[in-house]
């Protein structure tokens, strides 16, 4: 083959079309999106997933799921699209570029807020927010549909780059007549008999806290489930129980929060994908989150 023909894979119009099949894992609505019909765009996800040799992506349940060869390529569209469209910006004169954020909403609500919005008020750079928790703001990231991830992240997929930003104390939160607002730290023990406010099963919060109490081997009522560090400070506030929320969350609806020792810390971690480009928009974002989660914070 000649040197200056275009190996399969780097076909432009495949790589379109897989992009906006990855961003929306629907053939008819990626259709749409790129202005092809719902067969001609699932002929050209085929014939790249030939010439890559693997599967792009598989059905669970009644959706369709990303193999890890496709989010790879989805990675690797959505970076070539990003300096296609830089380069043409740059030969017209628009220098704008976007900047994609995924995170949990208790990150977006009592971590991020002052490096956003400085971020906004001194760049030129549109920046998008994605609310994804945990492993969905990982896969974002991995699929090159968002540039940086913010969370807790216990393991780092291969390929991510980790930077360490704040630890937070997991911390019991309970309406300010409860006589445990009169301590200044909160023992596991002490929660034997209370009602809990926890996530809902599957959470990693609610799996550390379950394990935790259950380990005092005294008999534990249902929980207060409630989906969100809000819901969950504003029910504790009600007397409705004491929920276990992260240390970042602001004490609010009067609340009162104290660290528990013995379920020790959790890490918030910036992740970003170690081979995809860096603009100066996503390198400025980077180092504002970096210096206001360095700020010192304490539990009011």
């Amino acid at each position: 083959m000649d040197e200056l023909s275009p190996q399969p894979i780097l076909d432009g119009e495949l790589l379109r079309a897989f992009a906006a099949f990855a961003e929306v894992r629907n053939f008819s609505r990626a259709a749409k999106q790129v202005g092809l019909s719902q067969p001609a765009l699932f002929e050209r996800v085929k014939r790249l997933a030939d010439h890559v040799g693997s599967p792009l992506y598989e059905k669970e349940g009644r959706t369709l799921k990303l193999t890890p060869t496709g989010v790879r390529i989805a990675a690797f569209a959505r970076d070539m699209l990003t300096r296609a469209g830089r380069l043409t910006g740059e030969l017209q004169g628009q220098t704008a570029e976007s900047v994609t954020i995924a995170a949990g909403e208790g990150a977006y609500l009592y971590l991020l807020g002052p490096a956003l919005s400085r971020f906004v008020a001194s760049e030129r750079a549109l920046l998008r927010v994605l609310t994804r928790g945990g492993p969905s703001a990982c896969e974002a990231l991995q699929s090159g549909e968002a540039h940086l991830a913010v969370g807790v992240f216990d393991i780092v997929p291969r390929g991510l780059v980790a930077k360490d930003l704040l630890r937070a104390p997991l911390c019991a939160a309970f309406a300010p007549h409860h006589p445990l607002a009169r301590k200044r730290t909160v023992k596991l023990t002490e929660l034997a008999g209370e009602r809990l406010i926890l996530a809902p099963e599957g959470q990693r919060q609610r799996d550390i806290v379950g394990r935790a109490v259950a380990s005092l081997g005294v008999p534990v009522a249902p929980p207060v489930e409630a989906d969100g560090w809000p819901i969950m400070l504003a029910f504790a506030a009600a007397g409705l129980g004491v929920a276990v929320v992260n240390g970042i969350c602001r004490p609010t609806w009067g609340a009162v929060l104290r660290p528990i020792p013995e379920l020790g810390e959790v890490t918030y971690r910036l992740l970003l994908r170690r081979d995809a480009p860096r603009s100066e928009a996503l390198e400025r974002l980077v180092s504002l989150v970096q210096e206001e989660t360095g700020r010192p914070r304490a539990l009011e």
